[in-house]
């Protein structure tokens, strides 16, 4: 079957997290990134992070829409001032330029969370130093 109205420069891709590299985002956080400019996106990037048990990703926002699915675990969307548990196959829409955070609610286990941001070019601003990065310089950057 062809495409209709397909750019015929670029492929589809396939992704096996579990063969991938990660990278360490620190406090037992991983993330994987998976699609990105390298797999031929334009638009969006995606990826999963592994949130250590007891942990949590710090405090940030982001310049575009982003969900997130949980896709292992039990732990808590802090959004906003709203601060919610979640387990595996619920889902968030956060709007851009709203500060949250995922926390791990286990000693023991792992969280793990599927993200898509809305925007190819998506920011990261950490609440506690005001740093922006670009959320694909993770894409760039992949470890172990």
């Amino acid at each position: 079957m062809t495409a209709v109205n397909a750019i015929p420069d670029l492929k589809p891709a396939l992704m096996r997290p579990d063969q991938m590299p990660s990278v360490d985002r620190g406090g037992g956080n991983r993330t994987i990134p998976l699609v990105g400019r390298g797999t031929g996106s334009q638009q969006m990037l995606t990826g999963m992070t592994i949130i250590g048990p007891g942990s949590a990703i710090p405090w940030h926002f982001h310049n575009c829409e982003e969900t997130v699915l949980v896709l292992e675990g039990e732990g808590f969307a802090e959004v906003g001032d709203e601060v919610h548990p979640v387990q595996p196959m619920d889902a968030t829409w956060i709007p851009c330029n709203l500060p949250h955070r995922f926390r791990n609610g286990s000693s023991e286990k792992p969280l793990k969370i599927f993200w898509v941001y809305a925007s190819i070019d998506a920011t990261r601003t950490m609440l506690e130093t005001g740093e922006t990065r670009p959320v694909s310089a993770e894409h760039a950057k992949k470890s172990a």
